[in-house]
């Protein structure tokens, strides 16, 4: 297998080379592949398919946008806990497409159904029931408000079906992640593992996302794939867990998707014991590493996104609470002027003051300190004098930039994860029909 080079032929695409990426090893019950329906009308693959032979325990978690994409309708409805394979395509999101978006999911899911019952019957050791369609999950990720191209993707269901493959090794995680692109410069890739009684237990993962990007549950596209044996209602605890500082913590441009959705998938070929709690050590090293995977992904989509040339985070430190943490670090992160000025690397702190108080939240200005880095801009208040104007200078010339703000109201903390809004951003969103 491949690389199919015409994923990458758009002008912003970054052709990365292999060794950038985590080596992702095959995960014990999962096939994937990836093909062109021609969505794009240039041969770039824009389907992938992952298929569970032996069915995995599944949990989800979905934009909050009142309007939702026709293929989390299908996955809310169907509302599993088990399922046997993801189909997700690029290009169409499938979102205010009428009663034609949902037959469509329809049509594709007895389609891919027939297929895959097909393909199992005639394997050596057979198949004893028919796929239903309701064991199948969907993503879509595009254009809103373009009708569905059923016809195309059904045209294709049988030779993605032929192509899937059980032997994952990095090659055919890229193509895989690629497959799912839409303004993306590259494709997103996460792996982490641990050893618990002598037994190894992997976690992979990929993800989409440059654009559109706001938290709410879950953020973009992103599919995470383990072979411990976890049951599906423990998968969305230790998801809601792990999504609150990763996908919930960052933003591009704060505009919610219709198309959100984070998905966890356990082929439980890694038997732990079903019984094991949120406490159990097994279950809390599963924790930390699905945590990591997600922030790795999380971190990609902001340095992939829309037009960015700089990574920022935002720090709010010994706030009163959490959540008023969250709502500072976000209200400063999601200024146009904040993330204008980083991109001008012009050190502005004073753009960073106005959106602490456009937050709503009750601070108390005299005690509130300002850092761009290591450099102290202002404390208790006031300017800080005596600055080295030149080194600051030089600071901001870096491509990771941190804004740490000290309520010195509390001891909670949180990190916001954005970037820094050129005019690269508008040349793309301007024309998105044609850059996806």
């Amino acid at each position: 297998m491949t690389i199919n080079l015409k994923n990458f032929l758009s002008d912003k695409s970054k052709l990365s080379k292999m060794g950038e990426f985590q080596d992702l090893k095959p995960l014990d019950g999962l096939e994937v592949s990836s093909i062109s329906a021609d969505l794009y009308n240039n041969g770039r693959d824009d389907l992938a398919l992952f298929y569970f032979k032996e069915g995995a325990n599944y949990a989800t978690l979905s934009t909050r946008n009142s309007i939702v994409s026709e293929t989390i309708t299908w996955n809310e409805k169907s509302n599993k806990k088990t399922v046997k394979a993801l189909l997700v395509n690029t290009k169409n999101a499938n979102t205010f497409t009428g009663e034609q978006g949902y037959a469509s999911i329809e049509s594709i899911a007895k389609n891919l159904a027939k297929t895959l019952t097909l393909r199992e019957s005639k394997s050596e050791d057979g198949i004893t029931e028919t796929i239903k369609i309701k064991d199948l999950v969907f993503a879509s990720t595009g254009v809103i408000g373009e009708k569905f191209p059923v016809d195309q993707i059904n045209s294709r269901i049988d030779d993605l079906v032929s192509k899937l493959r059980d032997d994952q090794n990095k090659l055919i995680w890229i193509k895989t992640a690629s497959a799912i692109m839409t303004t993306d410069t590259k494709p997103k890739l996460a792996y982490e593992e641990f050893t618990f009684n002598n037994k190894i237990i992997r976690i992979a993962a990929v993800a989409k996302g440059s654009g559109m990007i706001a938290p709410n549950l879950g953020t973009m596209l992103s599919f995470i794939f383990t072979d411990a044996d976890i049951s599906s209602n423990l998968l969305k605890v230790l998801l809601k867990k792990a999504v609150m500082n990763t996908f919930n913590a960052i933003t591009i441009d704060s505009d919610q998707s219709t198309n959100d959705m984070v998905s966890i998938f356990s082929t439980r070929k890694v038997q732990i014991g079903q019984s094991r709690g949120i406490t159990d050590p097994v279950i809390q090293k599963f924790e930390t590493s699905l945590k990591n995977v997600c922030l790795n992904l999380a971190k990609q989509i902001v340095v992939d996104g829309e037009g960015a040339k700089k990574f920022l985070t935002i720090k709010v430190v010994n706030a009163k609470s959490i959540s008023s943490a969250k709502k500072i670090a976000f209200s400063v992160a999601n200024s146009p002027l904040v993330k204008t000025a980083v991109a001008g690397e012009d050190p502005n702190w004073g753009r960073v003051v106005m959106g602490i108080g456009k937050s709503g939240e009750k601070i108390d200005k005299s005690k509130i300190s300002i850092k761009f880095g290591e450099f102290l801009l202002a404390e208790k208040g006031s300017p800080v004098e005596n600055i080295d104007v030149q080194k600051l200078r030089e600071y901001m010339q870096w491509d990771s930039i941190i804004i740490e703000i000290n309520l010195n109201l509390g001891s909670e903390i949180f990190d916001c994860y954005t970037c820094d809004f050129t005019h690269d951003y508008i040349d793309i969103n301007a024309d998105y029909k044609n850059a996806t």
